[in-house]
């Protein structure tokens, strides 16, 4: 049944996606054998996901039809990568149904938290009864780029364009940039009121089988140049190379730069810069209007009734059992409070991993830091204040 509201002729695409999360669903919390294992790749009628656990050389054999010359299409999105935050499995290869990503969302365990939070107080004119059967949004065994993905799904789903949702999930640094116009900043701070950036070192190209796109994070952490040959040919890699393009045939090569989105439109049959596409999801709406009326600052609520005062006759057993030290209280404490500055007191670890020592140790210490942890570049904070904010 596809009768009630149609705005955007997306209304057989959301029955599809609520049939596909119904069935997940069911399978998974089933008693079913393997049901955690249950995967639908594709389940559109606007695009169709190839994916394996394959070298690039295996893909034209695994799937034959790629081979056929009735298959065709005016774009593609391409994934080649190692698992890095999470076990290699069939379902967790790229790409996804609506996205490929190079990089790690560091945000991650925040952004899973507030997507759960949310969902008893959503709402859908498009969906209606509809929404409670695709709960939870996000799969709880999923990777980053997984999770990311079912996010944009939904948000695309629930009347927003593509680029809109991408620009709620990767924001722009807007909080300390004094020279963005008043009218992207007002759609950035609104949007922030309703969803947490996914942060960390990412280029995400994208797709709904009309527009195509790629976006990169605010500090720039990954790269992703692109092409524009003489026949419309649009080519966005993480390095060049990647196809031979004879010189004569470029008429335009360039780096997507940090923060910034290229987006392609099949519909208009153009390239559409970032400068333009933000202003155009800037004005869509008056988002300025809209901040001043409704938005409460905390200045503008009422001060708290102050806290009970704590009991010092117990302070030193509270310090003892949260493993305060005297040069703690003294070195770092002590200056925090006082100055009220970060904690800059540091001695170093001189003890030897937990797996080395002859001590017994808490099970937590055998465990560092991920794969991606390690690898992130760092960020001065200070001189860096424009993309940490």
């Amino acid at each position: 049944n596809l009768s009630g509201p149609d705005p955007d002729g997306l209304a057989f695409e959301r029955k599809l996606y609520v049939i596909r999360k119904r069935a997940e669903h069911a399978i998974r919390y089933s008693d079913l054998r393997a049901g955690d294992r249950f995967y639908v790749a594709s389940l559109s009628c606007r695009t169709l996901v190839y994916k394996g656990m394959l070298l690039p050389e295996q893909v034209a054999t695994f799937y034959p039809d790629l081979n056929e010359p009735d298959v065709v299409t005016a774009l593609a999105l391409v994934h080649s990568r190692f698992s890095t935050n999470t076990f290699p499995s069939w379902e967790r290869a790229h790409p996804y149904r609506y996205l490929i990503h190079n990089g790690e969302i560091n945000t991650l365990r925040g952004n899973i938290n507030w997507m759960y939070a949310r969902q008893s107080v959503l709402e859908s004119d498009l969906f209606g009864d509809d929404l409670k059967k695709i709960m939870p949004i996000i799969s709880p065994d999923g990777s980053d780029s997984a999770m990311f993905d079912e996010a944009l799904e939904f948000l695309s789903l629930t009347g927003r364009s593509l680029p809109h949702a991408m620009m709620m999930m990767i924001p722009e640094p807007w909080q300390n940039h004094t020279t963005m116009p008043d009218d992207k900043r007002a759609f950035y701070e609104y949007h922030a009121t309703m969803m947490e950036p996914w942060d960390g070192p990412a280029s995400i190209a994208f797709t709904d089988g009309s527009m195509v796109g790629a976006v990169l994070d605010r500090n720039g952490l990954r790269p992703s140049r692109y092409y524009v040959t003489k026949d419309d040919l649009v080519i966005l890699a993480s390095e060049v190379g990647v196809l031979d393009i004879p010189p004569d045939r470029v008429v335009k090569k360039h780096r997507l730069e940090p923060g910034r989105m290229l987006l392609i439109d099949t519909v208009e049959g153009r390239i559409i810069a970032d400068e333009e596409l933000k202003q155009r999801m800037a004005r869509e709406h008056p988002y300025r209007e809209w901040l001043d009326r409704y938005l409460v600052t905390l200045d503008e609520l009422p001060d708290p009734p102050p806290p009970p005062l704590p009991d010092h006759r117990t302070l030193v057993k509270r310090q003892l059992a949260f493993g305060y030290t005297f040069e703690t209280l003294r070195v770092v404490v002590g200056p925090m409070s006082k100055n009220a500055i970060e904690a800059i007191g540091a001695m170093g670890n001189d003890t030897p991993l937990a797996v080395l020592s002859d001590q017994p140790q808490l099970l937590y210490n055998y465990f560092k830091q991920l794969f991606a942890q390690v690898t992130n570049p760092p960020i001065d904070a200070i001189r860096e204040e424009l993309v940490t904010a």
